[in-house]
């Protein structure tokens, strides 16, 4: 199937009460990996591609990569910038064919950021281009992002709801307690600040760091309005443990199929698992 924009996904997973999930890439495995999964799943999926992924594989090859993988498969997958960085780079990442982009304007003040958001929105929108924005900082590093815990900023309702008026965004990430990379211990999720975000915006309501969330928070913030959920660091320990593994298992390995074949496959393990968890699966249409 062609790309489709994400706001055509998050629709249907609000009207159903589940969450899509959104899957980081990095390489051609991980792509793979990512359609694989949400076939085998029936799933509808979002393939984003964050800083790092983008400087080590090349915009150009992401959105190749992901059209070929698109194509192959019968659900519907959206090709996302996760935490595009300035306007320039949306716009490339649009000219490359990207059918959503995030802008983060987390880091600038409230009317920054909507001045930011808002002139995104204007951009590409025209072209179907779905539009996601973050209010409040979600701490740990991802890539080039990084936010210290001291100063992680949870998303205050009022400003939420005041964001999106004057915005419109078709998405809007939020900062309830989760982190981006491995937690030290376990994450507690703010529901009551979710709960009341929810009742202030109709938007979709976006998860970011959740990997290493448990199960039960993940389903009970999708119960309160969260449809897309992001995870990255999941995939990045499955796959380099396996690849980890058989290269320890086997010092004279020169076939680097042997190595990221296997990578894969636990890959696509990782992100089936979390398909039933998001209850997406059954969902393609």
């Amino acid at each position: 199937m062609s790309l489709v924009p994400m706001t055509e996904l998050l629709k249907k997973a609000q009207q159903g009460r589940y969450a899509v999930g959104a899957f980081n890439c990095n390489n051609m495995e991980i792509v793979q990996a990512i359609v694989t999964a949400a076939a085998a799943e029936k799933s509808p999926v979002i393939i984003q591609a964050s800083q790092g992924a983008i400087k080590y594989a090349g915009v150009e090859y992401i959105a190749t990569l992901t059209k070929i993988a698109a194509d192959q498969v019968n659900v519907p997958v959206a090709l996302h910038l996760d935490h595009g960085s300035s306007f320039a780079q949306v716009m490339q990442c649009a000219r490359y064919g990207f059918s959503s982009v995030m802008i983060d304007g987390s880091k600038f003040s409230l009317e920054e950021n909507i001045a930011l958001t808002k002139k995104v929105i204007e951009a590409v929108r025209l072209l179907g281009i779905s539009v996601e924005a973050e209010l409040g900082k979600i701490g740990g590093t991802e890539d080039d992002v990084s936010v210290d815990e001291r100063d992680a900023l949870f998303t205050d309702p009022a400003e939420a709801e005041h964001f999106v008026k004057e915005t419109g965004v078709d998405a809007l990430a939020i900062a309830i307690g989760t982190a981006h990379g491995q937690y030290k211990g376990v994450p507690k999720l703010d529901f009551e600040r979710l709960k009341k975000i929810r009742q202030r915006i109709d938007t979709p309501i976006v998860l970011h760091g959740s990997s290493g969330v448990p199960d039960e928070a993940i389903q009970e913030a999708i119960s309160l309005g969260v449809c897309k959920v992001n995870i990255d660091t999941n995939i990045r320990e499955a796959f380099v443990k396996t690849a980890r593994k058989i290269l320890e298992g086997n010092l004279q390995e020169i076939d680097p199929r042997n190595v990221l074949g296997p990578a894969r496959d636990a890959a696509v393990e990782v992100i089936r698992q979390k398909i039933r968890v998001f209850g997406c699966n059954g969902k393609a249409s």
